[in-house]
């Protein structure tokens, strides 16, 4: 195999990182009780309104991958979202055409052919990255060589998540999105793929080396912690995806936790400040991912800081 088809083979396990960027992290925490596979679960995820002067918008707080067996378009989401007259989401261009156009920007930062992941990462790590590469059905650790650490790291994410049964194809933006496209709405995002790339790309390198360490040591555990996840947002139970979600990241990863998180809140909340003060703004469906809603330093708390009223509808 030429190097060239080695690195096309390895993009195509990618394809469904760009929809884990919210769940960067999986710190430890008590689990919920996890979904069911192959069982139907009827979710009743949050769901909030925001009034300005002029415009309206529905926030709404997104799993990016999702077991296909979720129900969770309840009355009130599928109400919110019919009266909305545009869908906001994280990144508009999330259909499979546009994810499969970002893999050579995907290639293009999260490789280093002058400088093999080896080289960066401890031996102990080497070897370890080679028996969990092999157990997720990647040829082992050589075939990540030309990687960087967060890429690497990201890679690690999905995989294991994946192959328990959740699925790009079954998150909730993907079901939006489609929603979206059939009802002939407008559709903007309030980020870009390269945008989201660079959060985790331009990461120091000591940063990132530490990020792939802690995903070997809990990636046994990755799945029960995306049940845990799963399960609280299909019971609307906020303040433990919080719990779950963020807190721990902020106290391991403060930086990780600062780029990914708090500067992004604080983005996202000024763009729907001004939506919200816009007289042509109308009623909005906002879709962010579920963590961003959530906690101290939460989408929700900054709007509310700002002085607007945020009224939970579900």
């Amino acid at each position: 195999m030429k190097p060239q088809q080695k690195h096309r083979s390895i993009a195509s396990w990618l394809l469904a990182v760009l929809f884990l960027f919210s769940a960067a992290a999986h710190p430890q925490a008590s689990p919920a009780k996890p979904l069911p596979p192959g069982i139907q679960v009827e979710a009743v995820p949050a769901l909030w309104q925001v009034k300005g002067v002029h415009g309206s918008v529905y926030l709404f707080g997104t799993i990016h991958i999702m077991r296909p067996e979720v129900r969770w378009q309840t009355p009130k989401v599928k109400d919110a979202f019919k009266s909305s007259d545009a869908l906001y989401l994280e990144i508009a261009g999330i259909d499979q055409d546009s994810v499969k156009a970002a893999v050579p920007m995907m290639m293009q930062l999260g490789m280093d052919l002058e400088h093999p992941l080896s080289t960066k990462i401890s031996k102990e790590d080497v070897d370890l990255l080679d028996v969990q590469a092999k157990k997720l059905g990647m040829p082992g650790e050589s075939s990540l060589e030309p990687l960087k650490p967060w890429f690497v790291y990201l890679t690690l994410s999905a995989l294991p998540i994946m192959q328990a049964g959740y699925d790009p194809s079954s998150g909730i933006d993907q079901a939006l999105l489609a929603d979206a496209k059939a009802q002939n709405k407008p559709v903007r995002g309030f980020e870009t793929t390269e945008q989201q790339l660079h959060f985790f790309a331009d990461l120091p390198a000591d940063q990132q080396v530490t990020l792939l360490h802690q995903e070997l040591v809990d990636l046994p555990k990755s799945v029960a912690e995306m049940d845990s996840i799963a399960g609280y947002w299909t019971h609307g139970e906020v303040d433990k995806i919080a719990a779950l979600d963020n807190d721990e990241t902020k106290t391991k990863y403060p930086v990780l936790y600062d780029k990914i998180l708090v500067k992004r809140n604080e983005s996202f909340a000024d763009s729907i400040s001004a939506l919200l003060k816009d007289p042509s703004t109308g009623t909005i469906f906002i879709a962010i991912g579920a963590a961003h809603l959530a906690g101290t330093d939460s989408v929700i708390k900054i709007l509310t800081a700002k002085g607007f009223t945020v009224t939970r509808v579900e």
